[in-house]
């Protein structure tokens, strides 16, 4: 069993986007995943609810009720995504005391670059007070190929102390961006931008489940 949260302070990073495909991923590989919402706006409860596919959701958005509940559906499912909220707060804390593992996407933007530093801050005392767990990854989501901005985030991400930067990198497409809107993921677009869209997370998804013990 496993608990994987995506966090960042900063919206538009992908944080809902990946988790709702996460959670698509695993439930074809495993056919045993929930997801938990924490987010204030619900963007991947009401998104799973629209997809053709059985993937259990929760809505549990206050800290103590993170603390009580998470464990208890933890005890149902082989794996546990949760979509944490665009803030950094109280409610982030207590997702991360439930977390084997946090995943931080991160857009190349000098603004979502501090807010990463923000996430791995809080990752970091919620390590020290549990004395280990949870490990930290970080990944560049909607960067545009062959640019400076991409190349210059990722040599910034790869010297952040603790945290390891993935290989894999979400590239901005139109047909990530259309998936929500069609209660889709990238898997049930026949495009040929969903397809390389659809390899990238497959990648991404691969590197973070080998991360975990």
């Amino acid at each position: 069993m496993s608990v994987i949260v995506f966090i960042n302070q900063k919206g538009g990073c992908g944080k809902s986007t990946t988790s709702v495909h996460f959670a698509y991923w695993l439930a074809k590989q495993s056919g045993s995943v929930a997801i938990v919402d924490a987010d204030a706006q619900q963007s991947s409860s009401q998104w799973v609810e629209g997809i053709n596919q059985d993937i259990p959701y929760f809505v549990i958005q206050s800290p103590d009720d993170l603390l009580e509940k998470v464990p208890q559906v933890v005890t149902e499912y082989q794996h546990v995504v949760i979509d944490g909220p665009a803030s950094i707060a109280e409610t982030t804390r207590a997702i991360l005391f439930r977390a084997d593992l946090a995943v931080i996407p991160c857009q190349p933007t000098g603004v979502d670059l501090r807010s990463t530093s923000d996430a791995v801050r809080l990752v970091k005392q919620a390590q020290s007070v549990r004395g280990g767990p949870p490990m930290a990854t970080v990944f560049l989501s909607r960067a545009v190929k062959g640019t400076k901005l991409k190349d210059e985030a990722l040599q910034l991400l790869a010297q952040v102390e603790g945290v390891k930067l993935l290989n894999s990198i979400i590239h901005q497409k139109q047909a990530i961006a259309d998936t929500s809107g069609q209660s889709a993921t990238v898997w049930d677009l026949s495009s040929r931008p969903a397809k390389e869209s659809a390899l990238e997370y497959a990648d991404l998804f691969t590197e973070i489940m080998e991360l975990l013990p």
